[in-house]
């Protein structure tokens, strides 16, 4: 009799118009990516954002006091931040050419 071996994967079919097709193989070239593995990456991740959204938090009522407490307390600046935010963007830059 013939062991059976628990399945590791599962195929997905679609169809899909041309165009996106397309923007797909585009996309996992510049990756360097086969098509299958660059469509896996982006489900996946999608999924991933969808069941995180979905996450509910609890905490007791003390708990959720002290929460808020916190969040109401007064902001303090942060100096890195505060410094970041003061940084020219990189298109406002003026940048000499290299000799």
């Amino acid at each position: 009799m013939a062991a059976t071996v628990e399945r590791k994967e599962y195929p997905i079919s679609m169809r899909l118009p041309e165009a996106d097709v397309a923007m797909i193989d585009r996309a996992a070239s510049l990756r360097g990516r086969s098509r299958t593995d660059f469509v896996r990456e982006a489900a996946v991740r999608a999924a991933e954002e969808v069941v995180m959204e979905q996450g509910l938090i609890r905490m007791s009522p003390e708990g959720f006091a002290d929460f808020m407490g916190v969040l109401s307390l007064p902001v303090a600046p942060v100096p890195e931040m505060v410094e970041l935010v003061g940084r020219p963007a990189p298109w406002e830059v003026d940048y000499e050419p290299k000799q």
